[in-house]
């Protein structure tokens, strides 16, 4: 739960009536209320009341991973033509184009002040909120340089390499057989790093069917609207898949797991994101589809999720829930979701924005080549009840994020220093431990602990010192840096171990 709980709103007198609504009716944001009243029009997320998981029919004895994702997605689209029926109809009737999710339960629409008001007595809507487009502050290339490489015949960047990946590339494990998720400003996907590594691309020729999404629906400088193949109009998203699966096979080994094969989704136009590019990503991750956004197949879902970003209150995050309950059903699919910490540190509970706050998220804070918290890394703890003060430690982990070399468009490459770039580290150890252990499929739990109990703590320091939410440095977990700086091959020595529990996820 993001510290903007705790924001009072200021609510125009000219909106006071609309945004109270009725005591049964929906709650209209104050702030949408003004901005319709003022523009004619505004973006809006129209939220259900009805958010919770759904409950699921029995599985036959058996039951893989898959048959549950799949079961999941019945659900949640069979509850969201049921119970959006009629909003819908009230949208088609006054001709109101809008855009139905069912990952979470909820209808994307452009609505005048006139339509708030007649929402507001809807006793089948929950809230409407905003849904502006708020530039996504994110790291740019670094003059800096880079560390230099160990000797060999391929350059492996030296985050790699601080996490010990080629020891399990030794052991024959590279990421094969894995599929990992980027959503972010897209995606160069002919990058020589990433090109092989491309589900979409079978050595011949590319079919970017269940492989990309453009949740981007305007044309920019550089991207078209509804790019119908891979397209990064910054630079970011490419950065970070070089990070996670990336490798040229000649001198720039710079991903984790290079064996793997990536998808992508573009959830920022130029950096700037809306909760509603965010759940379209979400909602094609958990079933992708063709290009068309047709025929979804939740057999074709990654198994992990990097995330290299987060929504923030002027993107219209107000409450910390707006994407909370896409997330969870990720997760509950049986998908890893890796997210940022952000870039906010060194103040301590400065992980303020979703999706960073949520326990559904496996959170990663940044350190450098010396094993020091970087000074921008955000801190906690997050506050999961502003009412009772509860609080859940986070970051979960940190990983390399200071000067990362990684793909940059078209062709070459760059440093970049963020926790954007720790955290495809992350995503990429987990790949490497599904490939070893490929019954950490769907488990996404069990991989968290796995990367949480096996982190590094010896010589890895906080410069600042701090004991934010009452965590020193030499306790662990704390506060500022998590579990520790993660090690994928002790993580992978224990996965192999023969001493996993499984019985927790199907």
């Amino acid at each position: 739960m993001s510290m903007s709980h705790l924001r009072l709103h200021r609510w125009p007198l000219a909106a006071l009536a609309v945004a109270c609504g009725s005591a049964m009716g929906a709650q209209i944001n104050a702030d949408l209320a003004e901005a319709a009243r003022r523009g004619g029009r505004a973006e809006a997320l129209i939220v259900l009341k009805d958010q919770a998981a759904p409950e699921l029919a029995p599985l036959p004895p058996g039951a893989d991973y898959k048959a549950r994702r799949r079961a999941l997605v019945d659900a949640l689209r069979a509850r969201a033509d049921a119970q959006q029926r009629d909003l819908r109809a009230w949208l088609d009737a006054r001709g109101i184009a809008y855009h139905p999710f069912w990952i979470a339960n909820l209808v994307y629409a452009k609505l005048s002040a006139d339509d708030l008001a007649e929402l507001a007595a809807r006793r089948d809507v929950r809230r409407v909120e905003p849904n502006p487009a708020i530039a996504v502050p994110l790291p740019r290339p670094s003059t800096a340089r880079a560390p230099a490489a160990p000797e060999g015949t391929q350059a492996i960047a030296w985050g790699v390499d601080k996490i010990k990946a080629p020891l399990v590339w030794a052991a024959g494990f590279t990421g094969q057989g894995v599929v990992i998720a980027g959503q972010d400003t897209g995606y160069r996907w002919d990058h020589p790093a990433l090109k092989s590594q491309y589900r979409g691309w079978n050595g011949s020729s590319a079919d970017h069917n269940y492989s990309w999404h453009d949740a981007i629906h305007s044309p920019n400088g550089s991207c078209p609207a509804n790019s119908p193949q891979p397209c990064d109009d910054n630079g970011h998203g490419t950065h970070t898949a070089g990070t996670f699966a990336g490798d040229d096979h000649a001198t720039h080994q710079i991903g984790v797991a290079p064996g793997s094969k990536w998808i992508g989704c573009r959830n920022m136009n130029a950096g700037n994101g809306t909760p509603a590019s965010y759940i379209e990503c979400m909602e094609w991750m958990l079933a992708p589809t063709d290009l068309q956004n047709n025929n979804p197949d939740p057999d074709r879902a990654p198994d992990v999720i990097s995330n290299s970003w987060t929504c923030t209150e002027g993107e219209g995050c107000t409450v910390g829930n707006e994407i909370l309950h896409a997330v969870a059903n990720l997760t509950s699919g049986g998908i890893l979701f890796v997210a940022a910490a952000a870039n906010n540190g060194p103040g301590c509970s400065s992980i303020t924005n979703p999706p960073a706050t949520y326990s559904a998220s496996l959170t990663i804070g940044a350190t450098d080549i010396n094993d020091a918290l970087a000074g921008f890394s955000s801190r906690g703890p997050v506050l999961v009840s502003p009412r009772f003060g509860l609080a859940q430690v986070k970051p979960d982990i940190s990983g390399p994020g200071v000067n990362v070399n990684s793909a940059w468009p078209p062709n070459t490459y760059t440093n970049l220093s963020g926790t954007s770039m720790a955290t495809p580290h992350v995503a990429g150890a987990a790949a490497l431990l599904m490939s070893a252990v490929p019954a950490l499929k769907g488990r996404p739990n069990v991989v968290a602990h796995l990367l949480r109990s096996t982190a590094a703590t010896s010589g890895v320091t906080d410069p600042v010192n701090q004991a934010c939410g009452g965590t020193p440095r030499t306790q662990w977990p704390n506060n500022m840096i998590g579990h520790g700086r993660i090690d994928v091959f002790a993580a992978y020595q224990a996965a192999v171990s023969g001493a996993l529990d499984l019985s927790s996820e199907p």
